[in-house]
């Protein structure tokens, strides 16, 4: 620790994160920071132009009302979200995005992002509301705009952020290690906007060996933003509701513009369509079961019926929706043969645009898709608030659509003052994807500027304290350089455990007690119980964490935080007693949807007493 010199940021806004909420709130902050001369710094532990959820491309924005032309209004976009998620959703927050997402996503065209556009100059539709794009350097058009509002004095890259600073009840700042140099760095603010991202490899992932790293969701979010909240005290919504999207196996290659745009099937070894042959299923769950689209969870929970049923694998008729299409011009020779060559690299585009590892699978493979099938299967589970999960913290809703229980002064602060939200970040707030990440993160934005010009926040440091966040997150080095040599293999001593193996045991705990892809993602009170026990042994083994250099000690940091994002998840998995997202999770123990339950299951951790408190909060409907 002798050897790590203490830097100290003052500034302002302190922005956590580097993703689209993140530069979204870059943005927006320097505006009104220049107006009101506040300073606003942001801290990201990657690189701006390549971090968050969009860092290797997207080839379609997911969130795009239309409101101008009047096709959709904010009322079917949180009809869409509420019914998706099964009931629970915060309308307020979802209402808010959609109506300010739109502007968002026309900044991102007038940044150089090309929009596919048809004939007559109007956006190409993947579905009701998405819109293709060429977007491999997405997350780069839309950081260069960050970088160039706030200025690179203002950006600090490759600081990896752990705990907040408090000041009372207030969050005053933040403190992280440099991933690249031997630097403490502490962040004096006076307000931050947290937007590190979701948690992934909580969960042990069907990839395994050297394709360990592969994820649906990028595998360096580790729970950054549920961690640094849960800490902070603030209250957080939703964490039993993670996400387990249906992909093509083994790479996570995306599947909606199979489904959307080319109208593709998806079938069973048996040559059954589990869309159509399980139809029956959706009566269990209603009203969700009749609403369309049919919700996303309830889609993966037919098709893992059949899995169970031995009817595995899975296949996406990519052959047969390509044919189709082409089909429309059989009678002209000439014609076909170009829409087919359309046809075909449209569909190696669509990875190549964002997953880029699903093109190389297909090549190693000799996967040709307009020529055969290919299997895709459920991914194991993730913790995001942008898509279609809901986990993050209890925010304040905008004051001209929240209920008087759901605001507390300024749009998405969290119950702490001074902490505002956005992006995986804030709960119960899903489907705003990319393009609404970034238009929440403006709103928080700013919403934190008016907070600051309006109270004025002079916080109060305590030197003592911040030393001893010091000695805590650099002790894995410690502990590595008091004991490394004690053994002939350093991976294996009695005086500590190394990160990658302290991860394997929480995703062997995960998987096996809490629902995941061995268990079929099922589990039930008394494996929920156990799986917390063995929870509680590891929380304890976390002050053992060892690690060689900084890139260990940033794995032994993500790794205490994707442990505290599952405890919450268990407590609040346990607490809720029904099965409101099968194909999410299933408690085979309460195996329906029990109408008493639609409600929020928040909860709250208590950093001085260590105690946590579970608790249900009303359901307010605006729409």
């Amino acid at each position: 620790m002798a050897n790590f010199e203490t830097v100290e940021v003052n500034t302002d806004l302190l922005i956590v994160g580097g993703g689209m909420a993140a530069t979204g709130a870059a943005v927006e902050a320097a505006y009104w920071g220049k107006k009101n001369n506040v300073k606003v710094t942001l801290v990201d532990k990657a690189a701006v132009d390549r971090s968050g959820a969009v860092a290797m491309g997207l080839s379609a924005i997911n969130q795009y009302v239309d409101l101008r032309t009047g096709k959709n209004t904010v009322k079917d976009y949180v009809d869409y979200v509420r019914n998706d998620l099964m009931g629970i959703t915060r309308e307020d927050l979802v209402a808010s995005i959609a109506r300010h997402v739109d502007s968002t996503v026309h900044l991102f065209e007038k940044w150089g992002l090309p929009i596919w556009k048809d004939a007559e100059g109007n956006y190409v539709h993947e579905g009701r509301w998405q819109l293709m794009i060429n977007g491999e350097s997405y997350k780069v058009v839309v950081a260069e705009a960050a970088k160039n509002a706030l200025g690179m004095d203002n950006i600090y890259e490759r600081v990896f952020i752990v705990e907040p600073l408090m000041d009372g009840d207030k969050c005053s700042g933040a403190v992280g290690f440099s991933t690249r140099e031997n630097k403490f760095y502490v962040f004096k603010a006076k307000a931050v906007l947290v937007a590190m991202g979701g948690a992934v490899h909580v969960f042990k992932p069907r990839s395994s060996g050297e394709g360990l790293g592969r994820a649906w969701y990028p595998p360096w979010n580790s729970g950054s933003s549920a961690y640094f909240t849960i800490k902070a005290g603030a209250e957080m919504t939703c964490q039993e509701v993670r996400f387990i999207p249906v992909r093509f196996k083994d790479a996570y290659g995306p599947v909606g513009a199979w489904f959307l745009l080319f109208k593709s099937r998806a079938i069973s070894a048996a040559g059954g369509e589990y869309m159509v042959e399980r139809k029956e299923e959706l009566e269990k769950w209603l009203p969700y079961g009749k609403v369309k689209p049919i919700p996303a969870n309830l889609r993966n929970w037919l098709g893992m019926m059949d899995v169970m049923d031995g009817k595995g694998p899975l296949v996406m008729k990519t052959e047969e929706a390509i044919q189709k299409i082409a089909d429309e011009l059989k009678d002209d020779p000439k014609g076909y043969k170009k829409k087919m060559k359309e046809l075909e690299e449209e569909a190696w585009e669509d990875f190549l645009d964002m997953t880029i590892s699903q093109a190389i699978l297909w090549a190693s493979t000799n996967t040709f898709p307009e020529q055969e099938p290919s299997e895709i299967a459920a991914a194991e589970p993730y913790f995001i608030g942008s898509h279609s999960g809901a986990s993050g913290a209890w925010v304040s809703g905008p004051k001209d659509l929240a209920p008087k229980d759901y605001f507390w002064g300024y749009t998405n602060m969290a119950t702490v003052k001074g902490m505002f939200c956005a992006g995986d970040a804030s709960g119960a707030s899903s489907h705003k994807f990319s393009s609404g990440s970034h238009a929440e993160g403006r709103i928080a934005a700013k919403a934190a500027i008016d907070y600051i010009v309006k109270e004025k926040p002079n916080h109060k440091y305590d030197n003592n304290a911040i030393n001893a966040l010091k000695e805590t997150i650099l002790k894995p080095m410690d502990i590595f350089a008091t004991h490394g040599k004690e053994t002939s293999d350093p991976n294996v001593n009695p005086n500590y455990i190394r990160p990658k193996q302290f991860m394997f045991r929480l995703q062997k705990i995960m998987d096996e007690y809490a629902g995941g892809v061995s268990a079929q993602f099922k589990t039930n009170k008394p494996l929920l119980e156990k799986g917390m026990k063995l929870l509680d042994y590891l929380k304890e083994d976390s002050t053992k964490l060892a690690a060689a250099d900084l890139h260990e000690l940033m794995r032994c940091w993500e790794n205490i935080q994707r442990m505290w994002q599952a405890e919450a998840h268990v407590r609040t998995i346990l607490f809720r007693e029904e099965t409101r997202w099968p194909g999410y999770y299933y408690r085979a123990d309460t195996p329906t949807i029990d109408k008493n339950w639609e409600k929020f299951v928040n909860l709250k951790y208590d950093v001085k007493t260590d105690k946590w408190d579970v608790f249900t909060k009303d359901i307010h409907h605006i729409f």
